[in-house]
């Protein structure tokens, strides 16, 4: 027993110490290896005792640097490359903004006018708020600077016509009720990703509407309501999605006047004088779903509603219609495939409701879909 032992003894004292083989580390788990670089890092002969002695760890200098905070002009929030200068009494847009300002609020001021410099270096404004101030003149080179503009608002200023040389960046262009007269050729060359442009409550009639003048541009929401136009524009992008020309002097829909028009989805032209919509003229806006004609002079329900396969929404109420036939609004086959309507609105003529049958309605979703009565001279 004596020999066991002392051979046993042996064996333990010449022992190597224990080391990680190469394939073990390469197997082990990544938060283990990195705690046996600590440990092997801190594992020295100075590091041995029971309270490890403290080492005084020396430190390279910071290198000095010169560049300073972006300064915010006066008045101003700055936050985020957001600066904020709305309802200050400005009367010209300020100095010192920071160059990678991104969203440019100056609402509710009294600038008179966008300078050649007052822009520039903003080479990262994604949003630029100008409404609600005194603006009569933007120069032609204010936005020469900015590629990245996406949303510019001039709304309710004093401009005679649209600015010169927008970015072609631009997603969403608001120029309401300011005081544009005229459209100039090509004014929006360029702008294949515009997708809102607002003109509305301008004296805009359409001679004012150059030739040309929306040449070279892709928009799919325009909006030219509350202006001086008799007839619908026969110039205005292919493109379009919405077409909103409400509140206008329009007498008369006409065979021409949607002809290029043929991805047309919602048609507002409500609130206009129209005594006619020309046979016919409904076929060429195949994908038309919504199309607003109330408070007009019409005498009877336009004819093609029933051959729109996708129109859902049809307002036809104060207007001057005495009769609703039973194919007005639905097609005369039952194979034929058409969109239920959700909505049709004939409240407010003098159609004599009572009269009306009721398979008129046979393609529609529900009876609360239809609005009928209420007619007073």
């Amino acid at each position: 027993m004596k020999e066991y032992m002392f051979l046993l003894l042996l064996v333990v004292c010449s022992a190597k110490p224990y080391r990680k083989s190469a394939q073990f580390m390469a197997k082990a788990p990544q938060f283990m290896i990195m705690n046996d670089m600590m440990l092997n890092d801190e594992d020295d002969d100075d590091n041995n005792a029971l309270f490890p002695i403290k080492r005084t760890v020396t430190r390279r200098p910071a290198k000095p640097t010169t560049d300073m905070p972006p300064v915010c002009p006066f008045g101003c929030q700055c936050y985020l490359r957001v600066v904020q200068c709305s309802d200050l009494g400005l009367t010209s847009i300020p100095n010192k903004i920071p160059s990678d300002t991104r969203l440019l609020d100056l609402q509710n001021n009294k600038i008179k006018e966008v300078k050649e410099n007052d822009l520039k270096g903003l080479t990262s404004l994604s949003a630029l708020f100008l409404n609600n101030n005194k603006l009569s003149k933007v120069h032609p080179k204010a936005f020469q600077d900015i590629k990245k503009l996406k949303r510019l608002y001039l709304s309710h200023n004093q401009l005679t016509e649209v600015p010169a040389k927008l970015p072609k960046s631009l997603a969403e262009l608001r120029i309401h009720d300011n005081r544009v007269k005229k459209v100039q050729k090509e004014a929006f060359k360029g702008m294949h990703f515009l997708h809102v442009l607002e003109m509305s409550a301008n004296p805009l009639d359409n001679a004012g509407i150059e030739p040309g003048a929306f040449e070279g541009m892709t928009v799919f929401h325009v909006r030219i309501a509350e202006a001086k136009l008799t007839s619908i524009p026969k110039e205005l992008p292919s493109s379009i999605y919405e077409l909103h020309l409400d509140h206008n002097k329009i007498s008369a829909v006409e065979l021409e006047d949607f002809i290029r028009y043929k991805d047309l989805q919602r048609l507002g032209l409500g609130y206009n004088k129209i005594k006619e919509i020309e046979n016919g003229s409904l076929a060429n806006t195949p994908n038309l779903r919504e199309i607003h004609l109330e408070n007009n002079k019409l005498k009877k329900v336009p004819p093609g509603l029933s051959d729109l396969k996708y129109l859902q929404v049809v307002y036809l109420h104060a207007n001057s219609i005495v009769k609703v036939d039973v194919n007005d609004f639905c097609p005369t086959e039952s194979r034929v495939k058409k969109s239920l309507y959700s909505g049709i609105s004939l409240f407010s003529n003098p159609v004599k409701h009572w009269e009306v049958q009721p398979a008129t309605f046979r393609c529609v979703a529900g009876r609360n879909s239809v609005h009928l009565g209420n007619f007073r001279k």
